[in-house]
């Protein structure tokens, strides 16, 4: 299985936000730089996590990004579905209904991929990032 770019520069990013001092803004030339990647596309990617209410952004001259409070629940899997949504990895195109043998095993798989995706918290991955500001 495979995530999308975007969802590893949404993590790296939400990673290194959490290791960085908690009132202290961050501009995306910044978070591009660390990343080596398009202000642009990361801006894009930034937008769905503030849509999804974990990070929130001040436009202007020392404007940036920061966590939003309560950001210690963040779960790698809160990340990923504001990046890639919450639809099933698998989805069986064959015409035998909900009774799927194939379909059953590829669920119950996703169901303990993402247990275990939302019990690795970024609060707790930070606390290992030493970050040089």
């Amino acid at each position: 299985m495979k995530f999308s770019k975007a969802t590893n520069y949404a993590l790296h990013t939400m990673l290194f936000l959490a290791a960085f001092p908690p009132n202290k803004l961050i501009g995306v030339q910044q978070l591009a730089e660390r990343q080596e990647v398009s202000p642009t596309y990361l801006s894009k990617i930034l937008t769905k996590l503030v849509k999804a209410g974990m990070i929130e952004s001040t436009s202007g001259a020392n404007g940036g990004y920061r966590l939003k409070r309560n950001w210690e629940e963040i779960s790698f899997l809160d990340v990923i579905h504001a990046i890639e949504g919450s639809a099933s990895l698998f989805d069986c195109e064959m015409n035998h209904g909900s009774e799927c043998l194939v379909q059953k095993v590829m669920v119950s798989a996703e169901e303990k991929m993402e247990d275990f995706l939302k019990k690795q918290k970024l609060s707790e991955i930070a606390k290992k990032l030493t970050v040089v500001l």
